[in-house]
Order: C-alpha cells, then sequence, then structure tokens
C-alpha cells in the first residue's frame, strides 16, 4: 500500500500501527494521520532511531498492509 492510500484509509490501518509500535499513543496515532513524515519523526523520538531506519521501517511496515 502506497503512503496516498495508507493516509485516506488511516483510521483502519491505524491498529495495525498500534500492534506494530505499542509505544505510540491513541493522540499520537492520531497526530501521524497516515502521513510517513510524521510516523518516521515518531519513530526517531520515541524508539531513538535515525532518520534512515525509521524509514525503512516505515517503508517495509506500509509494504505488510
Amino acid at each position: 500500500m502506497n503512503w496516498d492510500q495508507i493516509e485516506g484509509k488511516w483510521t483502519e490501518v491505524k491498529g495495525k500501527a498500534r500492534a506494530s509500535w505499542g509505544e505510540f499513543t491513541d493522540d499520537e496515532l492520531d497526530q501521524i494521520g497516515g502521513k510517513k513524515d510524521q510516523l518516521v519523526g515518531k519513530l526517531q523520538q520515541k524508539y531513538g532511531l535515525e532518520r534512515e531506519e525509521a524509514e525503512k521501517r516505515a517503508d517495509d511496515w506500509a509494504n505488510t498492509l
């Protein structure tokens, strides 16, 4: 699934994001709103990842949807 599709279906896939990244709160997931750059930033903040690694994990997750 591409990021435009994820953003459009965020309410449907938000639960899958919660399952993948359990440290995210409901408010944080709402803030992300399906936007890749927001997800990458939260991954960096919550999990201490470098930007490249956070982008890779976000893309890998999107490819599983």
